[in-house]
């Protein structure tokens, strides 16, 4: 799984702000432009970010292959009929277009996870958005952050138990049940000593977040989310 891990690649350098500006616009641009041409320089303006963060393609692909599944199915499944042809093409090419962007997203975003602490993402939230809003927002996000690795890592266990007692031979929807019961029950614990965690630590609605500032390698970033969210309006 992804996760933030420390280097010097212009990425880091980057304010969390510009880094949130990009994504947003290249998110906006991706959903507002669907031809082939706009395809083409998202997919240049990607691969740069994912240069800039130095995140491995195969990597970051591997990491969302569960979303790829999905992504790869949504074309098929479009393009099926209940009548003559059966398989519009059409439908299917619209429908992997839109998988296409999608992946786009998850790519820029696997560079923004990479090159960017927790608290940082926390603090360039709640300056941006003020009051409660912000602060309740800045805490849901680094709470994602950092349980769905936990989760993840829970799921792992629990399959490769099953696995180790030849859980591996019994059908699809049985393993995808008893899988998915467990993960609840994982998830539901996990949360109870979370909680108690966070009253034992005193949990802060306000702490002292680290200290952001922009600097000259921000500049283009922001001019880059200014140039994309402008792009929506053509």
């Amino acid at each position: 799984m992804l996760t933030y891990d420390p280097d010097d690649t212009l990425a880091h350098r980057l304010d969390p702000r510009s880094k949130l500006g990009v994504q947003i616009g290249f998110a906006a641009t991706a959903l507002a432009h669907t031809g082939s041409r706009a395809l083409v320089t998202l997919s240049v303006i990607a691969a740069l970010i994912l240069l800039a963060a130095r995140v491995s393609v195969f990597r970051a692909l591997y990491a969302y292959r569960f979303a790829l599944v999905f992504l790869g199915l949504a074309p098929l499944l479009a393009g099926l009929t209940f009548g003559s042809p059966w398989f519009d093409l059409g439908d299917a090419e619209n429908s992997a277009r839109a998988s296409y962007r999608v992946l786009l997203v998850l790519l820029v975003s696997a560079a923004y996870i990479r090159s960017t602490p927790i608290r940082a993402s926390r603090a360039a939230i709640q300056r941006t958005i003020p009051g409660k809003p912000g602060q309740l927002l800045g805490v849901g996000v680094s709470l994602v952050f950092r349980f769905l690795p936990v989760l993840q890592a829970d799921i792992r266990t629990i399959r490769d138990a099953m696995a180790a007692r030849l859980g591996d031979e019994r059908g699809v929807v049985d393993r995808a049940s008893t899988i998915g019961l467990l993960g609840l029950t994982r998830a539901f614990d996990r949360a109870d000593r979370l909680a108690l965690a966070m009253q034992a630590r005193c949990f802060a609605w306000n702490p002292t977040l680290p200290h952001l500032s922009f600097s000259r390698v921000d500049y283009p970033a922001l001019g880059l989310a200014a140039v994309l969210a402008l792009s929506t309006l053509l």
